[in-house]
């Protein structure tokens, strides 16, 4: 049986046929050493056919088909035009090489042509990588290399999605580095209450805040120079009138050991170490709020910035984050305990990191699990949204924050929340109203009055503009129209005329059985009815006229 193998390069598609091989024979290990002697693996294997990527996107496409083991209509008419025929309701009597398995059952299914990938396949899958440059005759050298670096940056960037503003291992390093910061400062600042209590320990009762203990203890050095002089500045250090006096008399019956000069400078020196220490952790806890809120902004309204951060960095990333089930984000964190009761069949952990949260600490005893598992499911859709959405919006995660603040209303009061698809509907709006009002510029008061003018004069042009086409239109049809009105008031003032004449009474005169006042009734019947008929046209008020006079002469 044939052996044909397909090569996917970065500049197109390529067949080649493998002869000369026996079954017995396929040896992996001598394969491999005749793969780099061109000589040997020339005679072997030769190229059937080439066909290159029409550009860089459609390179990009192929590659990204091919990754997915998805077959496109370009390798599909390739190969169907490369390889030989097969007769219907025959197998076929050659087998096709490919080095991932993926696309070779795909080809299988759609093309029925039979797929192997191997070892074997894959050594002179090899071979053809090693010495493709020298198969493709108008290959120039450089070339491939060049196909093969654009490519390459093109498919990852494309799978990264790269987007300097929503790089989470910024975040990770910056929740690692806050949680170091933490347990130094306050391993720091014990030190320096250990320190500086040798000279002064009354100052440990009256302080008790580890960042002020160490400016406080900068700003006094030697305990026996302080005086009421300096109540003003201890004022300032300590934000209390009545501390600063306090720290003053303190000071002047002390029961501290002196310290040499040397002595205090160390302890100045340690302090303002402690001191700048705090300062950083406050501008890395700024940054990290920064951070949060171009990462996950939803993630971080519905839970907080530094929860928020701590959920990220023990996924991993985001994106692991937003792949994770919400009974999974509810134990994250808890993985010891979860397996120590499932090995002594215990009770399962309620919750991991999301303990730390707000809402878990405000639900009742009895209620601390069903919240852990409603805030767990509003997180892992906020993080989705974070991870998926293009644009950065709060909107999901406030409302999101809304509905959990009903959930506790509910447990605690028993008040009926909202419905989640409603609640969704109006955080859709609100994103897209938001979208909507950053897209829309303000335009200048110049603008706006001469948008204000033009709209006058279209209000005043309006009317004028309405009777001049008519006008026009009608032409002389206009003038016909008043002279046919002017004919029809003369004949309304002639038939006036004569029903007057008629209603006078004449008793005894009735002709061919019909007295007057029925015909009076007859001729008003018929004035409405020529009335009601006023814009036919002159010719048939002609008929009427002729009409009307011989009923006048029969009368």
């Amino acid at each position: 049986m044939a052996l044909y193998l397909m090569y996917e390069s970065a500049s197109g598609y390529a067949l080649f046929l493998a002869h000369g091989l026996d079954e017995i024979g396929q040896n992996t290990e001598a394969v491999r050493n005749s793969v780099t002697d061109l000589n040997r693996f020339g005679k072997v294997v030769k190229l059937v056919g080439f066909t290159p990527f029409e550009s860089a996107l459609d390179a990009l496409n192929q590659c990204n088909a091919v990754s997915e083991g998805q077959m496109t209509d370009e390798l599909r008419n390739f190969l169907e035009l490369t390889l030989p025929k097969v007769k219907e309701g025959k197998k076929p009597k050659f087998s096709l090489g490919v080095a991932e398995p993926k696309i070779g059952s795909h080809i299988s299914e759609m093309t029925k042509i039979p797929c192997q990938s191997n070892d074997f396949v894959l050594e002179l899958l090899r071979g053809v990588r090693f010495h493709f440059d020298r198969f493709i005759e108008n290959l120039k050298p450089g070339d491939l290399e060049k196909a093969q670096l654009g490519l390459g940056h093109s498919y990852s960037r494309a799978k990264v999605k790269f987007n300097v503003n929503r790089v989470d291992n910024m975040v990770i390093q910056a929740i690692f580095l806050l949680d170091t910061l933490d347990k130094d400062i306050n391993s720091f600042s014990m030190r320096v209450r250990e320190w500086y209590s040798w000279h002064f320990p009354e100052l440990v009762k009256i302080v008790n805040d580890n960042y002020l203990y160490a400016k406080v203890a900068k700003f006094i050095e030697n305990k026996s120079e302080l005086s009421e002089d300096k109540i003003p500045d201890l004022t300032d250090i300590v934000g209390d009138e009545d501390k600063a006096k306090e720290i003053v008399e303190a000071a002047k019956a002390s029961m501290g050991q002196d310290l040499s000069p040397i002595d205090l400078i160390n302890v100045k020196q340690f302090a303002q170490r402690v001191m700048d220490l705090s300062e950083y952790r406050k501008k890395l806890y700024d940054y990290l709020v920064t951070k949060m809120s171009d990462i996950a902004p939803n993630l971080a309204a519905l839970i907080g910035e530094v929860v928020g951060a701590r959920l990220i960095s023990h996924a991993g990333s985001l994106t692991n984050l937003a792949k994770c089930p919400s009974s999974t984000l509810q134990i994250l964190g808890a993985e010891k305990a979860l397996f120590r009761a499932l090995k002594t069949r215990g009770n399962t952990p309620k919750y991991g990191i999301i303990f730390h949260s707000s809402f878990i600490g405000r639900a009742s005893a009895r209620n601390k699990g069903r919240m852990a598992r409603y805030l767990a499911n509003k997180c892992s859709i906020a993080s989705r949204i974070d991870c998926f959405l293009d644009k950065n919006t709060t909107a999901f995660g406030e409302k999101l924050r809304e509905q959990v603040e009903e959930r506790l209303d509910f447990y605690d009061k028993g008040v009926a929340p909202r419905k989640n698809i409603d609640v969704m509907k109006s955080a859709l709006d609100v994103a897209l109203n938001k979208d909507s009002d950053m897209d829309v510029e303000k335009p200048s008061t110049e603008s706006s009055l001469k948008k204000s003018k033009k709209k006058k004069s279209k209000v005043e042009t309006a009317p004028m503009a309405e009777d001049k086409p008519t006008a026009d239109a009608n032409g002389d049809a206009s003038e016909e129209h008043k002279s046919e009105k002017k004919k029809k008031k003369k004949e309304k003032r002639k038939m006036e005329q004569e029903l007057e004449q008629s209603q006078a009474p004449e008793n005894g005169n009735v002709a061919d059985g019909v007295s007057v006042g029925e015909e009076t009734e007859k001729r008003k019947k018929k004035k409405k009815s020529r009335d009601e008929d006023e814009d036919v046209p002159p010719a048939s008020e002609g008929k009427k006229k002729k009409k009307k006079s011989k009923g006048e002469d029969d009368d």
